[in-house]
């Protein structure tokens, strides 16, 4: 199995950044962004001054707008935020290739994992799931890390791998594809939750303290959905989630720090060219955390958060009061 042609499906900054890697060497990539703008400075400037200013991009790479031409591409990155992901694969002319999803999130409409969601819109095309952490400016900086390539079947997944990974761009692969979407999914949630904590000024003992904690949760869920313990404690979950909840180059982390400084959601919410897709996965998951009966209270406190239904001091009283029982609960 050959990949050598691959499309990108998403003009955000973290679309912009895989589009990088996988011109590297000159090889031709073709990025599709829904704003005209980015196009035209992609192959005007190569730069994406929008989502990714300053960050000087290879030649090899075309922008469009027309999403009929990456019918010419061996496969797809998919990097649509998560909740507009259906309606952009379901609006291509032809969705068979292969799909390599980029996005972290669980669809709140439906609460499916968004291999479950390509499935259902592109049932001809093969999926894989590519996470890790991965802060879009440094890895289109060439800056070092290492990501999880989750594909159920092991030839497509050797042939991604072989395609996109370089000496700063490692891939790990995983026939987990649910594990991989899990971690992605919930360490956005948990992000938030430290932000909180950062914002209220708590200290750097009760950040840690919490992802330890979080990194509970996440494995209660993950193994509820199918996951495996190992995949979750990997690049794409644990590895991922330390990055997440660390540093306000997270747009998660970002949100939730401002509202542990007293800030509205809504407000932090209100620029549309950057997505905190945690504050749509928080009610989602902790919808079906319920349902499924698996303990997930900082989850339900981001939820109540977000939603209004309880304030900061509230969600951290409520967080700092609950019982003592054995660690490994």
């Amino acid at each position: 199995m050959n990949i050598e042609k691959l499309g990108v499906i998403g003009g955000g900054a973290w679309g912009t950044a895989l589009a990088q890697v996988a011109a590297t060497g000159d090889r031709e990539t073709l990025l599709w962004a829904r704003e005209a703008d980015v196009v035209e400075a992609i192959n005007a400037s190569h730069e994406n001054k929008v989502f990714l200013p300053g960050i000087a991009l290879s030649p090899a790479i075309r922008a469009t707008g027309d999403l009929a031409e990456l019918d010419a591409c061996d496969a797809w990155l998919v990097v649509t935020p998560a909740q507009h992901m259906r309606s952009v694969l379901a609006s291509a002319p032809r969705c068979d290739r292969p799909l390599i999803l980029c996005a972290k999130g669980i669809e709140e409409a439906s609460g499916e994992l968004l291999h479950q969601v390509a499935l259902e819109t592109c049932p001809d095309a093969p999926i894989a799931v590519l996470s890790g952490p991965t802060f879009a400016h440094e890895v289109a900086a060439g800056l070092p890390t290492a990501v999880t390539l989750a594909c159920a079947d092991e030839a497509l997944g050797a042939a991604i791998r072989a395609r996109i990974t370089l000496p700063t761009f490692r891939t790990y692969g995983t026939d987990d594809v649910a594990g991989a979407e899990v971690g992605g999914a919930v360490k956005n949630v948990l992000a938030i939750a430290c932000g909180v904590v950062e914002g209220r000024g708590l200290g750097q003992n009760a950040r840690a303290a919490l992802i330890a904690r979080g990194f509970a949760e996440m494995t209660r869920f993950g193994l509820a959905m199918g996951a495996r313990r190992e995949t979750l404690a990997g690049l794409s979950g644990f590895g991922d989630l330390v990055l997440t909840c660390s540093s306000t180059s997270s747009r998660n982390y970002s949100l939730g720090k401002g509202l542990g400084e007293g800030q509205r959601a809504a407000d932090l919410m209100a620029d549309r060219r950057t997505v905190a897709e945690g504050a749509f996965t928080a009610p989602v998951l902790d919808r079906l955390a319920k349902a499924k009966g698996v303990d997930m209270p900082i989850v339900a406190a981001v939820a109540a958060l977000l939603s209004g239904e309880a304030g900061v001091d509230e969600v951290l009283e409520s967080l700092l009061s609950r019982p003592l029982r054995a660690e490994h609960h």
